[in-house]
């Protein structure tokens, strides 16, 4: 079973309870600056090959979305309501999961999407991200951890960061198992997830999606998506990091305006 950190040790069936599904090379443990700022009991799950998940592998987005929706529900059963909440990599699962009905068996009530593909339509540009995406992993499997992050920091997604902001995320990263990463990387490549928003798009549970001011290719996929979004000034790929508070504050928002859904 894949790993989770808890708020408490038992949670109400009469207050919603916030999932939070972190993106590639990360843990749980990156959801601590926002949950210092929020009143709601939570769980944060690291995800296969992640944090104290490391040893646990998956085999694509089916599974991984099964294991997350065991490890939750051993938490919270199948009455407590929850909030689903994901960013990047977390985000595409949490999307995947409410396309497909995987976290059915869970009280799900809502869902916040954070810098998330809703994935590519173009089967050339499947290929091509299936070749990126398994030069990357090769690399991680092969090359220094700290060499490669260095480069994976330079990729335009990530260019709102400066030159501190890069150390600090390839210091934090360097405790990653390049192996693990490289098969968590081939098992959910964008290049093998379903296109995903037209189904979104038709879910009667509500749905946010949140992206910073600086990051433009995803700013762009929020503006045209037709879902509700919001942006989070002077942040950009990585809001949950570089913005908590405020990102905190359009997280409990967006439960006020829907709890009890």
């Amino acid at each position: 079973m894949l790993s989770s950190c808890c708020s408490q040790t038992s949670f109400s069936s009469q207050q919603p309870v916030l999932v939070f599904l972190h993106g590639l090379l990360g843990s749980g443990s990156d959801w601590q600056p926002v949950l210092e700022h929020i009143d709601l009991p939570w769980i944060t799950v690291d995800l296969p090959g992640h944090g104290l998940s490391k040893s646990v592998s998956c085999s694509g987005f089916e599974d991984c979305c099964k294991m997350v929706a065991q490890v939750v529900m051993a938490q919270l059963g199948a009455e407590t309501p929850c909030y689903i909440v994901g960013y990047s990599l977390g985000a595409r699962i949490a999307m995947v999961a409410a396309a497909s009905g995987a976290f059915s068996e869970l009280n799900v009530k809502g869902w916040l999407i954070e810098g998330g593909n809703f994935g590519l339509i173009d089967e050339e540009a499947k290929q091509a991200r299936w070749v990126n995406d398994t030069n990357w992993a090769a690399r991680f499997e092969q090359e220094p951890l700290e060499q490669v992050l260095s480069d994976w920091y330079q990729q335009l997604v990530f260019s709102s960061l400066n030159h501190e902001q890069r150390q600090i995320m390839i210091t934090k990263r360097s405790d990653n198992l390049g192996n693990k990463v490289a098969e968590m990387l081939r098992a959910t490549s964008l290049a093998k997830q379903p296109y995903l928003l037209s189904t979104l798009k038709t879910l009667t549970l509500p749905m946010h999606y949140l992206c910073g001011e600086r990051d433009a290719k995803f700013r762009q996929l929020a503006q045209q998506s037709g879902l509700q979004y919001s942006q989070i000034a002077q942040a950009g790929h990585n809001v949950h990091q570089e913005q908590p508070l405020a990102y905190a504050a359009e997280l409990q928002q967006f439960i006020r305006q829907h709890c009890g859904s």
